[in-house]
């Protein structure tokens, strides 16, 4: 009897273990920053709505001085990604067939973390939610704003042409 209760002892602390490393188990996310403004997530190519940031080879000017506004979008993005979970809300497809999302890090979204701070702008011609994210930014002078730059819009299509 005492070798029996030793086993059911064993067996529940066990399955205890188990259960307690299943609830706590660590979600782990393939990440891929392409640009400012579109992620790949466990293979999903994700583009964030009511945005737009520079692409990556647009540059600005800060005092007659070339800066690269297209890739310090992508890493402000990065920087604040770190190595922290992403959780995105999907809004559809877009002609691209790309998921488009708002995604959010630790409850933050990380498009009106973006226009807040300078490199990414309220895409108007899709949403209105990101303005005053914009305003702040362009009243305040923070990134882009302090900058001589093209909208990326125009950008692309100058490229066009």
């Amino acid at each position: 009897m005492f070798l029996n209760k030793r086993k059911a002892i064993f067996l529940i602390s066990i399955s205890v273990l188990i259960f307690i490393l299943i609830i706590n188990e660590v979600k782990s996310q393939t990440i891929k920053i392409v640009d400012g403004d579109t992620i790949h997530l466990n293979g999903e190519k994700i583009r964030f709505t009511g945005i737009d940031t520079p692409e990556l080879k647009q540059t600005c000017f800060k005092d007659s001085v070339k800066d690269p506004c297209g890739v310090t979008a992508k890493q402000i993005l990065i920087d604040k990604i770190g190595k922290d979970n992403v959780e995105c809300i999907s809004e559809g497809k877009d002609q691209y067939k790309r998921t488009l999302a708002e995604c959010f890090v630790n409850n933050e979204s990380l498009s009106s973390y973006l226009v807040r701070s300078g490199y990414a702008f309220a895409y108007r011609r899709y949403s209105k939610k990101f303005i005053p994210d914009e305003d702040y930014a362009r009243i305040n002078k923070i990134g882009m704003w302090s900058m001589e730059f093209d909208y990326p819009w125009d950008y692309r299509k100058s490229k066009k042409n």
